[in-house]
């Protein structure tokens, strides 16, 4: 077949009109290059599901594509899943652009299988969908996100009857389940017949339990300051979710950012809804110096991240991943109880978790790059005895709760303000607390370069890069030796540097970028010229960055 045979063979059996419509006004233009990026290959399962471009084509996300992708989850779950056909699975989506068709696309596949679904009515954070999956005991979860993507994109994210994310063989067995749907018909219910069946049960209810489950795991103390918040949902749907638990959990005055307050999947004030990118929080900022507020909070869209920064003597400084993750890992640390303390950390995260848990006892792990390794290894080690008290990723993820089994940026930010809180009563901050840290167990700064990739070939194109280096690794980086050179994953590189240094690089799974993690190490000297050792490691670190990007010349 050529590209314009099968640009007509998709268009004639997609259901949406949309995406019907985009196809044949690129078959009338004879725009082959377009049709070529949309037919050149397939949406494939990487970090937990699917994610892409909206559009038509194999190589998009569309309702074609979202229904081949639930029958072959359904058919992966009656396979592997004792009970799959009783416990069903529950459903979830954000507000981006047709997340609402997707959903009922899920809904009417499932209930076609045999599958019950459990679905909210409205909008819900991605934290709340994986609190259900936990709560209900379904065989399986999906939410229809593509988190803090940039506008134009969706996602199919989908949680295993243990309530974390999927991880082999699983998504392998799907993904093969997914390819054979897409040879032939896919029985459909509609949504009325469906709830006639009960295979459609409404589970409203959750959204209070989710919120007093987090609420209450951080009880009101009389150490606490008042605390004035800054925060933005980024048009993102954890707006209501997170000032209910804020409330619930002693925190009242919190000030939003107004018109980033609704949810809005085309992010109209926001180039790249994340708080990690540049600008993100420039609104936010600005709102939290007008109204003198002692924190700023950021969730992204579908409310698994959250970004912070604290006031400083010079204005508001924006805390890195790992700042928040060390801090809420000591936090946490000092105030758990468990015999066998468990943290957790990714292999791009700070080695500095290490030396904390050290401190404090704990067993520290670190996983592959995304909380669905996280979540599965600590459920592996709470079978051994362990207790989980934290995990994270230096992507703003962090997961301070077993009532969530993957990333909840509302949680964490609950957490975040009540330690702030207690920080104020005593005259300190975030940073304090942080500079504290650095000063007791020596620093890795960090940095995190980012190199963005566009067309169809994005993905390919970045592992050449990776590829290259493989082949080719430098002995020395920044002028300092490399000790070792390690392969956790086939998609990421790690050169381990003489003094505790590292330098990695990987294809993101979420989105078209390659990325760069680099760690300096540094201490204290006996003076404890916090200001001078930082200085002098952060120009270290610079120096290591320039070289190995401009080595690998991507």
């Amino acid at each position: 077949m050529t590209i314009l045979d099968e640009a007509r063979a998709w268009a004639e059996r997609d259901p949406d009109p949309d995406t019907r419509d985009e196809l044949q006004a690129l078959i009338d233009a004879n725009a082959t290059d377009a049709l070529q990026e949309r037919f050149s290959g397939t949406l494939e399962f990487g970090t937990a599901g699917l994610r892409g471009l909206l559009g038509a084509g194999p190589n998009r996300m569309n309702r074609v594509t979202v229904s081949h992708a639930t029958a072959g989850l359904c058919a992966w779950l009656l396979h592997a899943v004792p009970e799959a056909s009783t416990r069903g699975i529950c459903v979830g989506r954000d507000a981006r652009p047709k997340s609402d068709v997707f959903e009922r696309d899920v809904i009417e596949v499932a209930a076609g299988a045999g599958i019950p679904v459990f679905v909210f009515t409205d909008l819900v954070p991605t934290p709340m969908l994986a609190f259900a999956a936990l709560r209900l005991r379904t065989a399986a979860g999906v939410m229809l996100t593509a988190s803090h993507n940039p506008p134009g994109y969706n996602g199919y994210k989908v949680y295993w009857e243990n309530a974390a994310q999927i991880i082999p063989p699983n998504d392998a067995g799907i993904a093969r389940q997914m390819a054979a749907a897409a040879t032939k018909p896919i029985a459909r219910m509609p949504l009325a017949e469906a709830r006639a069946a009960g295979l459609l049960r409404e589970i409203d209810g959750l959204r209070e339990e989710y919120v007093a489950a987090i609420a209450n795991e951080v009880a009101p103390s009389p150490d606490r300051a008042p605390l004035r918040i800054a925060y933005t949902a980024l048009h993102g749907v954890a707006e209501r979710t997170l000032r209910e638990v804020l409330s619930r959990g002693g925190f009242d005055e919190v000030l939003s950012v107004a018109e980033q307050a609704e949810p809005d999947g085309r992010f109209p004030t926001v180039d790249f809804p994340n708080p990690e990118e540049p600008g993100a929080m420039d609104r936010v900022l600005a709102l939290g110096d007008a109204v003198r507020a002692d924190l700023v909070i950021a969730n992204d869209p579908d409310g698994d991240r959250v970004g912070a920064a604290a006031r400083g003597d010079d204005g508001f400084e924006v805390l890195s991943g790992n700042d928040i993750g060390v801090l809420l890992a000591d936090d946490l640390l000092q105030q758990t109880e468990a015999a066998q303390p468990l943290v957790l950390s990714t292999v791009v995260s700070s080695p500095m978790l290490g030396r904390i848990a050290a401190r404090h006892g704990a067993r520290w792990e670190q996983t592959l790059t995304g909380h669905k390794w996280i979540q599965n290894r600590a459920l592996e080690l709470e079978r051994e005895g362990y207790t989980y008290v934290f995990g994270y990723e230096e992507a703003l993820g962090y997961a301070p709760s077993t009532q969530v089994r993957d990333k909840d940026g509302i949680s964490s930010a609950l957490r975040l303000a009540d330690l702030a809180s207690r920080l104020k009563s005593r005259g300190k901050t975030l940073l304090d607390a942080r500079d504290g840290l650095w000063r007791e167990h020596g620093f890795f700064v960090d940095r995190q370069v980012s190199v963005r990739f566009e067309g169809a070939n994005a993905q390919s194109r970045m592992r050449s890069v990776v590829d290259r280096v493989r082949a080719n690794p430098p002995k020395r980086v920044g002028g300092i030796p490399v000790v070792r050179v390690s392969e956790p994953d086939s998609t990421l590189l790690v050169f381990e540097l003489e003094g505790g240094h590292r330098a990695m690089l990987r294809p993101s799974g979420t989105e078209p970028k390659l990325k760069y993690y680099f760690y300096a190490a540094g201490c204290v000297d006996e003076d404890g010229d916090l200001e001078a050792a930082k200085a002098t490691t952060r120009s270290l670190l610079e120096r290591i960055a320039d070289d190995l990007t401009a080595t690998s010349d991507c």
